[in-house]
């Protein structure tokens, strides 16, 4: 895909996820009154989750015909094109449905193999960050980095878990991680797990398991600051999902060995 290419699609992305981000801080503040399933162990899902999601599809089709989308809620849809918008709506769906106010919209865009774009709205907090391969990352137009952290006894990591997977190797690794006086927080969004580690307020985010709609903008977003991330598309994680990891450069290899990270880093 051209740059004017990835460029236009940038810029509509921005538009698009600040206008879902609105509508579902809309459902958010009248969550008492939503429609809610449960599609697994502690895993919610709202009618504000489709709803938004339905949003950034439409805007995005009729703008880009041609793109394919996977989104958490709705899955694939042209399952055939080169170019791929990865969506979750609402990232953090239990936290916004108890009215904790750390959840977001994420959009990523897959484009010759590589997150080519990674936008993350938290309305709440009017706090948008983007990237697109090569030109950096920003929070509200700010240019952001990595942390300089080098040391794990010096830094904070944020984890996440999916009943998915066993319970006890994650207890392993919270332990292996404060035997190394590495401190953690589990804050039940991924995607603004990553971003909080591009803008350098954490120093790195790993968990297990998790599904791609879940990182695909924040991997970009990270990568473009200026961090480490592993492989996540390895292995089909693009329909499988797969480990997370992302951190400051200097703490990649030793979260990697700490945490028993399997796959490659990318640069």
């Amino acid at each position: 895909m051209e740059s004017n290419e990835i460029e236009l699609r940038y810029w509509a992305a921005l538009a698009v996820v600040r206008e879902a981000g609105e509508r579902a801080a809309d459902h958010y503040r009248r969550r008492h009154e939503l429609d809610v399933e449960r599609k697994g162990t502690q895993d919610l899902v709202s009618e504000a989750d489709r709803a938004c999601e339905d949003m950034i599809v439409g805007a995005l089709k009729r703008l880009f015909p041609q793109d394919g989308f996977l989104g958490e809620e709705r899955g694939v849809q042209n399952k055939d094109a080169k170019t791929v918008w990865i969506i979750d709506p609402i990232d953090g769906t239990a936290n916004f449905l108890r009215g904790i106010p750390f959840w977001c919209v994420s959009l990523g865009l897959l484009a010759q193999g590589e997150f080519a774009i990674g936008v993350i709205y938290n309305p709440i907090t009017d706090e948008l960050y983007a990237a697109r391969q090569g030109h950096g990352a920003s929070l509200n137009g700010r240019r952001i980095e990595v942390s300089k952290v080098k040391k794990l006894d010096e830094a904070r990591l944020a984890i996440g878990f999916s009943y998915r997977r066993p319970v006890a190797p994650h207890a392993e690794a919270v332990k292996a991680l404060l035997d190394a006086h590495c401190e953690y927080s589990r804050l039940g969004s991924g995607a603004l797990g990553l971003a909080l580690t591009a803008d350098g307020r954490l120093d790195g985010y790993w968990e297990a398991h998790i599904n791609v709609w879940d990182v695909a903008a924040g991997l970009c977003i990270v990568k473009e600051a200026g961090g480490s991330v592993n492989d996540f598309l390895g292995e089909d994680g693009l329909r499988k999902g797969n480990a997370v990891l992302a951190s400051t450069p200097r703490l990649y290899a030793p979260l990697k060995s700490l945490l028993k990270v399997s796959s490659p880093a990318e640069c």
